[in-house]
């Protein structure tokens, strides 16, 4: 692949629209209410995925902006624990639809017991309608998952893990404060394949503090022993301002804008020789691997995980700060693990912030979601289908314009499709169609 960094473009911060509208725009006008009503709407049979979230982890890395705290002491995961399966109640009680996956986030949901992980999963499956061939995933963090907790995870059905690994230099693990020698995680690994679970995503990193490109090969190298079906490498988000634990990190230390985009550069290649296809922006597959599948076949999409190729367009988020998405509205459940136990235990919906989403701004999630995982859009005919045109969509031609001039982009009226070098830049010409990116305030990461 020809790679060309382009400064004025690598160095613009955009959202990397995991939904449309971001984060960024949620507000407390939408919370339990909104929520309940939108379960309430979901129609009889419709696919549904769940999402997870176990907001602890035994040790805080530096780097991390998951809403996440320390374990502390065992009780704070038992009420936790009591907490989340009294949301479930609530939530299962309203919720017609049928799940078909059920993916376990964090945090690290291996921060709980291998019996509380066992309970949590019984009480998902006696309280919601759950597909025979749903998928159950489970993010780990492999420094403290053994044979207990892979057997306890497979007997729950958990049939793919997404690793935790960053990165295999121990200076730069130091520098992250995350260390986890290359046989910590393979012995997780193993652990997982053990018991029977089959499927091992790879978490990774660049633009760390102290890395090189010498420490992305040998990480890759290192990488490819462990034989992932997919593989992640996402750009290091250095922002202190919003995620006080990065101040940990020495800022002085991170790769320089030109050194971090010839870290993902190099990151990919090796990546694609070595036999992986690239997903999206950031994702690497096996041929074989459903990811893989998925983006040959233009059926790829993304959400809060990231790329994906789950169907299901209704999301529902279950435990503190978990994210629900509807056809009409986003919401997010209270951050603050308190407050959220007190809602939860008191049968109430969780929901504090959101955003509504009106049909200009489906039309606009769609183009920047098929532009962001199959590389091409024809703005105009999505647009269409929602009834509006790609003229209302965009807010920033001028923009896309640009891109077009720089060679990022080809235009065919409206049908813009990323060239040979403009891959990386994607985020930029969906922003193009973010009605508001002109005045929002919020930090977002390099589009490289």
């Amino acid at each position: 692949m020809l790679h060309r960094y382009l400064r004025d473009f690598a160095e613009r911060a955009v959202p990397r629209y995991t939904s449309y509208p971001t984060a960024a725009e949620f507000t407390d006008a939408v919370g339990a209410e909104a929520q309940g009503a939108a379960i309430d709407a979901v129609a009889p049979g419709t696919p549904v995925s769940l999402y997870v979230h176990i907001p602890y982890c035994h040790q805080i890395c530096w780097y991390c902006g998951c809403n996440t705290g320390a374990v502390g002491r065992p009780r704070r995961l038992d009420a936790y624990g009591a907490a989340i399966a009294a949301e479930i109640a609530t939530v299962s009680a309203r919720m017609r639809g049928r799940v078909t996956s059920v993916h376990f986030g964090g945090g690290s949901p291996n921060a709980l017991s291998p019996a509380a992980f066992a309970e949590l999963n019984s009480v998902l499956r006696n309280r919601f309608d759950i597909a025979a061939d749903a998928e159950w995933a489970a993010e780990i963090d492999p420094r403290h998952f053994g044979p207990a907790h892979a057997e306890a995870f497979a007997a729950a059905g958990i049939g793919r893990l997404s690793v935790g690994a960053q990165t295999f230099a121990p200076h730069v693990q130091a520098a992250i404060g995350r260390i986890q020698p290359l046989a910590q995680v393979a012995g997780a690994i193993a652990a997982a394949r053990a018991a029977g679970i089959g499927r091992i995503n790879l978490d990774l990193m660049y633009g760390l503090p102290g890395q090189s490109m010498d420490d992305i090969a040998a990480t890759i190298a290192a990488a490819r022993r462990l034989m992932p079906d997919r593989v992640a490498m996402f750009g290091y988000a250095h922002m202190p301002a919003l995620l006080p634990r990065q101040r940990m990190i020495d800022g002085a230390a991170l790769p320089h804008p030109a050194a971090r985009f010839w870290q993902r550069a190099l990151a990919h290649d090796l990546w694609v020789e070595a036999g992986y296809e690239a997903v999206g922006f950031d994702h690497f597959a096996r041929p074989h691997d459903s990811l893989a599948v998925a983006a040959r076949a233009g059926t790829l999409r993304r959400n809060f995980q990231g790329f994906t190729d789950d169907p299901a367009t209704t999301l529902v988020g279950l435990g503190a700060s978990a994210i629900s998405q509807f056809d009409g509205l986003i919401v997010q459940n209270e951050k603050h693990v308190g407050r959220y136990r007190m809602a939860a235990l008191n049968g109430a919906l969780a929901g504090m912030r959101g955003v509504a989403r009106s049909g200009l701004d489906a039309a606009a999630g769609a183009v920047i979601e098929r532009l962001l995982c199959d590389g091409t859009v024809d703005a105009a005919a999505v647009a269409h289908k929602h009834g509006s045109t790609a003229d209302a969509l965009c807010h920033d031609p001028q923009g896309l314009s640009q891109l077009a001039e720089a060679g990022l982009i080809e235009r065919d009226g409206w049908r813009i499709t990323a060239t040979a070098i403009g891959a990386p830049y994607l985020r930029l010409a969906a922003a193009t169609f973010d009605r508001f990116r002109a005045s929002s305030g919020g930090q977002f990461s390099k589009a490289v």
